[in-house]
């Protein structure tokens, strides 16, 4: 191996190969006085240690452009979908209300409101009705009153009370036409109201009331007077050709000439009571009093049961759920 010479160890940084006694000395010096190895090696220890620490940070997701910021992310995302999945809930839900509002209404066809539902017919209607109750959006219809407010139209009940003034329109030459309830909020007033049709005039019924709101659902009605209608003439005075009759229909065509002097004279006194104030009356006692409780209530749809066990499905007036054969 070719000898160095001492001129090429300053070109490596170092002044001479070949200490001196004077570099001995301040060798020596600079052991006893300038860091110890000890030191140096502790130093490095905490160095080493430290790094160890940064790289563990980041390597355990918890930096906040590591794996820590994509759970933070994904944990975000899950919020989002869980927000996107209430709503899909919600949507879904309102489906179903429609859904059975309108298997409900569909399931009325032929039951004149109620007083020819068969026992099967009573059945599903219940069901039905339950299941709206279930998802009552209105869960306190007392405190929202505007939504509670105008005319209800009645389009099914099962309060037995009720069903001989729905036969009433199985009679000849008679028929029972709209029965209503107008609910008016700001004067706390309820109107019960059914009209009557003939082949010379119409008539209406009318039951106003009073009342109270007891809980969220629960209002006391109070019934104080009774009006009857003045009877209101049809533009064309004619008999039909036939009417029912006990399930039975009658041929009017051979007597409709006969007829003629009676139908006049109906004409005639039909004309005369147009002509009268409406009657009124007191209602007095305690059967004037009853309560009501609403179950479902939207802007379309009521339903309401009374303190004698029957059930009022009512649908508002002008909505779209009203069919045209109403």
């Amino acid at each position: 191996m070719a000898a160095i010479s001492s001129e090429a160890f300053p070109r490596l940084g170092v002044a001479n190969a070949c200490p001196s006694p004077s570099r001995e000395r301040a060798s020596a010096h600079f052991l006893h006085s300038g860091p110890s190895i000890r030191s140096i090696a502790t130093a490095t220890r905490l160095s080493l240690g430290a790094r160890h620490r940064l790289q563990a940070l980041a390597s355990d997701g918890n930096d906040e452009w590591g794996e820590g910021a994509a759970e933070k992310k994904g944990a975000a995302s899950k919020a989002g979908n869980g927000v996107g999945t209430a709503v899909a809930d919600e949507k879904e839900k309102d489906g179903d209300t429609e859904g059975l509002k309108k298997a409900l209404l569909d399931s009325l066809y032929g039951t004149e409101r109620g007083l020819k539902a068969s026992s099967e017919t009573r059945a599903e209607v219940n069901e039905l009705i339950t299941q709206l109750e279930a998802k009552n959006p209105t869960p306190a219809p007392t405190e929202a009153l505007a939504v509670l407010n105008g005319k209800w139209i009645l389009a099914y009940t099962s309060f037995s009370e009720l069903f001989p003034l729905l036969a009433a329109g199985t009679l000849p030459l008679v028929k029972v036409g709209e029965i209503s309830q107008t609910v008016d909020s700001n004067a706390l007033t309820v109107q019960n109201s059914v009209s009557f049709v003939g082949p010379l005039a119409t008539t209406s019924f009318s039951a106003s009331a009073s009342f109270e709101v007891r809980s969220p659902k629960r209002v006391q009605i109070k019934f104080e007077e009774g009006v009857i209608g003045t009877p209101q003439l049809t533009d064309s005075v004619e008999l039909p050709d036939t009417v029912d009759f006990m399930g039975r229909k009658i041929d009017l065509t051979p007597a409709q000439n006969a007829l003629r002097p009676l139908q006049d004279a109906a004409n005639s006194v039909a004309r005369t009571l147009s002509g009268q104030p409406p009657l009124k009356f007191s209602i007095p006692g305690n059967k004037a009093q009853s309560w009501l409780l609403t179950t479902y209530l939207d802007e379309d749809l009521r339903i309401s049961r009374g303190d004698g066990g029957g059930v009022f499905l009512l649908v508002k007036e002008g909505s779209p759920l009203i069919p045209s054969s109403w």
